[in-house]
């Protein structure tokens, strides 16, 4: 019997790029047969780290060298759309770590690329693949909360730049602060459990009082907000409110929630002890009486991001954390910098 042909993958960038090698290797019809980053001590490190055969200095080397079908995009903001571009040039599905783009100008690009190269684009919404918020979008499903009529997303943290003064502090690499880097993922996951319901507008406020405080006691290079929050209104009537912050002074390191009030009932995806675990609990009425359920393991795990990318491109089915959605997202972010930038209320796909 002839031996089962492997998607062939490759991933650029090698940051949060190690976790998309270790995801696509949980899938036994997925092969990483290259790697690229321009760091070249982080290349050789983390290549023999991930035992990689094949490393390139450039995504576009890599492009240019290996025969791939699916390739990752781990690498600062600022180079997702144009190394997207190129992976759909060289025939590739892509999957793109959040968030999708910039701007949306520029997640469009993407989008239209994908549609014209007849490839699958799909963003690396991570937070949709825990165990707790698989739990509770069945729940959604299922109608135990009945209709939604406001939520509340946020992450914060107490004290947590990432890599303070590198490319995440600077708005020209990154496209903005915590709002694009830890908001998104909350923003994500509430119009998930929602539905996607359509955002109409937003009303929002940066700041950036405590990051441009320390860059100056360090003297390093500091451009984005490091808090953001935002009211959002949604074409039905519903809203939410969306916060994210990498230094605020509050009790706990690191703080996040999304949590959906509905009509039947109410749920809350949480994490744990200032940690990357979380836990979702339902609340609801039966029979005049209030409950709270709670999640409990084992309960069957979702597979990764990197997993289930593979598994629809061998099956030929749908896929989550579409380009489409990803593109939704950005608008939203987008009009969010905007209402903020202007100080009133901005209309969604018309920012900019």
């Amino acid at each position: 019997m002839a031996k089962e042909k492997k998607l062939r993958a490759g991933v650029i960038g090698l940051g949060m790029g190690g976790v998309h090698v270790n995801g696509y290797r949980t899938h036994p019809g997925v092969e990483v047969v290259a790697v690229a980053d321009p760091d070249q001590k982080r290349l050789a490190a983390r290549g023999k780290e991930l035992a990689v055969e094949k490393l390139y200095g450039s995504g576009e080397e890599m492009l240019a060298k290996e025969k791939l079908d699916i390739v990752s995009i781990a690498t600062p903001n600022k180079f997702h759309m144009p190394l997207t571009l190129l992976a759909l040039e060289a025939g590739c599905h892509v999957l793109c770590e959040k968030p999708m783009a910039m701007s949306a100008a520029e997640g469009r690009r993407m989008l239209e690329a994908a549609r014209r190269a007849q490839r699958r684009l799909m963003i690396n919404f991570s937070f949709r693949f825990t165990e707790a918020s698989w739990a509770l979008k069945r729940q959604v499903e299922e109608g135990q909360i009945g209709a939604v009529y406001y939520a509340r997303s946020f992450w914060h943290r107490r004290r947590g730049f990432p890599g303070f003064g590198g490319w995440f502090s600077n708005k020209e690499l990154a496209g903005g602060g915590p709002l694009i880097d830890l908001g998104v993922h909350r923003l994500d996951l509430a119009l998930w459990l929602m539905g996607h319901p359509k955002v109409t507008w937003a009303l929002a406020g940066t700041y950036n009082h405590l990051g441009v405080e320390q860059a100056r006691r360090e003297g390093k290079t500091y451009t984005v907000e490091d808090l953001a929050a935002a009211f959002l209104r949604f074409e039905n009537g519903a809203s939410l409110v969306l916060e994210a912050s990498w230094a605020a002074n509050i009790k706990d390191n690191e703080w996040m929630e999304t949590r959906l009030f509905g009509t039947k009932g109410g749920l809350v995806q949480h994490n744990i002890k200032g940690g990357y675990e979380f836990e979702a609990e339902l609340y609801v009425e039966r029979a005049g009486s209030q409950y709270d359920m709670k999640l409990h393991p084992p309960t069957p795990a979702p597979p990764s991001a990197m997993h289930h990318f593979a598994e629809a491109i061998l099956k030929d089915q749908p896929h989550i954390a579409s380009g489409e959605e990803g593109l939704i997202v950005m608008e939203i972010l987008d009009a969010i910098y905007e209402s903020a930038g202007r100080g009133e209320p901005v209309r969604v796909g018309a920012a900019g």
